[in-house]
């Protein structure tokens, strides 16, 4: 399964922290983090389109 729909899915709340970890193959503690990084790197590209 594609990573971006698992991570869509658990931010739309159709699926739990821990359902989404387990269907990445990431304990909870990597998931937050690979998610924090994710949504860091965004802000970063939201600032240098405006």
């Amino acid at each position: 399964m594609d990573k971006r729909k698992v991570i869509a899915a658990y931010r739309r709340g159709l699926i739990s922290v821990h359902e989404c970890a387990q269907i990445l193959g990431l304990d909870n503690v990597q998931l937050l983090g690979y998610m924090r990084e994710a949504r860091q790197s965004a802000k970063k590209k939201q600032s240098v389109r405006t």
